[in-house]
């Protein structure tokens, strides 16, 4: 009799139910949603605070540099020396003061600059003050030179190649950033997904054999059915986790930023003015309509599909290993010794994808690795928006259907014996002698 069917419901009611999976499931997006959201509120309240600078600058050469931008503010002092500027600039409570020294040489200039100030300022306000003054200082030091600006300007030219197969599919710069950015996000849920729900499968392998309900189950269920039956209903109960989370997670963000009137926009780098500047600029405009395009030309039906199939197949290979290992240690303490072979090859699939993969997707060791069904669910995704033809992506994924087929055979054994063993710390002999019996 097939009891398969009715494992699986009984560890996914099990997982639904415990009281520890449903206080996480809603306390998690919970904790996460407020962590951002007082990010938020705190950014934004830095964001929002006004500076005063005030700038004397005895060169004459860079006053007109400082224009006044929401939030910061510039005062030019003239006619005052360092020491008379600072008290007034104390006396208006200001956030600082720029000093930049009298001379006539842009060299020397330089090297005279300092910031006054009671507080230390933030490396974003530096930053700006600085690329001000080294833009005004190289265009005197070119005049000084006798180079003339306008004709240094006009000369300016970008230069963006063309992409295009032989076959007349046109590509950028903006579609290999896309493809990289979807083949990772794909390959790093992956690894992310075994390592969470593999070990609470082996956690819960483990808690029935120590409890000894495991030999109950096993008088009329086949080893094989029992630990499908884990993997596949501890699967299901983490995508309904994982569902959760994105909807509560996602209705949290939106709620919470209404009532406390907090925008996730106000998280800003400190390169966020230049950002805001850039994207004013016409070809930057342009950049953006490519990044578009460059969206609409993914292999969108291609990457859910594959995404679909080889997800599960990694997910199922490395669950049947953890299910292997829960049933033959008696406490997670035992676990450490074999678990190594397992985060290996997963360690070594997001290396190989991330640093292969970017620089030749269709290179012998991206191609290679694609195949070898430890590493193929990482590494194939990753490749699979470069444009993988069909034919391998069924070759690899029959590689995985099968070495997935044979690693729950040997699991399988494995389990049959464990299960069953208890007050004794197995050993890779041991194993090898419990797979021949």
């Amino acid at each position: 009799m097939n009891h398969l069917p009715l494992i699986i419901k009984r560890e996914y009611l099990t997982k639904v139910k415990n009281k520890s999976f449903i206080v996480m499931t809603f306390v998690s997006p919970l904790i996460m949603v407020a962590l951002i959201v007082v990010v938020a509120y705190l950014s934004q309240l830095n964001n929002d605070k006004d500076r005063s600078i005030s700038v004397l600058d005895e060169t004459g050469l860079l006053s007109d540099v400082f224009v006044d931008k929401e939030h910061t503010d510039y005062t030019i002092l003239t006619g005052t020396s360092l020491e008379v500027a600072k008290e007034l600039v104390k006396a208006k409570e200001a956030f600082g003061l720029l000093y930049i020294e009298k001379s006539n040489d842009p060299d020397n200039v330089i090297s005279n600059v300092r910031f006054y100030s009671d507080e230390s300022p933030s490396l974003s306000i530096i930053s700006a003050l600085e690329g001000k003054i080294e833009k005004k200082l190289q265009d005197a030091k070119l005049q000084k030179n006798g180079v003339d600006i306008e004709k240094i300007e006009a000369s300016k030219t970008n230069i963006t190649i063309a992409q295009e197969t032989f076959t007349g599919e046109k590509t950028s710069k903006i579609d290999s950033i896309l493809k990289l950015a979807f083949g990772g996000a794909a390959g790093y849920l992956l690894f992310m997904f075994i390592i969470i729900y593999g070990n609470m499968i082996m956690r819960s392998v483990i808690e029935e054999k120590t409890s000894r309900i495991i030999e109950i189950i096993i008088s009329s269920v086949k080893p094989v059915q029992l630990m499908l039956g884990k993997i596949i209903g501890t699967s299901l109960a983490g995508i309904t986790q994982f569902a959760i989370w994105v909807v509560l997670g996602g209705t949290l963000v939106l709620v919470l930023s209404t009532i406390f009137g907090v925008s996730l926009t106000e998280i800003q780098s400190p390169q966020q003015d230049l950002m805001n500047e850039a994207m004013q600029n016409p070809e930057v405009a342009n950049e953006m309509q490519i990044a578009v395009q460059s969206f609409l030309n993914l292999p969108l039906a291609n990457l859910v599909v594959a995404f679909m199939f080889f997800f599960i197949g990694g997910y199922l290979l490395y669950s049947s290993l953890y299910a292997a290992v829960g049933a033959a240690v008696d406490n997670e303490t035992d676990t450490q010794q074999f678990m190594l072979p397992i985060i290996m090859p997963l360690i070594l699939a997001v290396y190989v994808g991330i640093f292969t993969v970017i620089e030749d997707p269709h290179g012998t060791v991206s191609t290679v690795f694609s195949f070898i069904p430890f590493t193929s669910p990482v590494v194939m995704l990753m490749r699979i928006p470069f444009g993988v033809p069909i034919w391998q992506q069924l070759l690899s994924f029959a590689l995985l259907v099968a070495t997935f087929t044979f690693t729950v055979w040997i699991a399988a054994k494995i389990y049959r014996v464990g299960i069953l063993m208890y007050g004794k710390k197995p050993s890779y002999k041991e194993l090898y002698k419990w797979i021949k019996y």
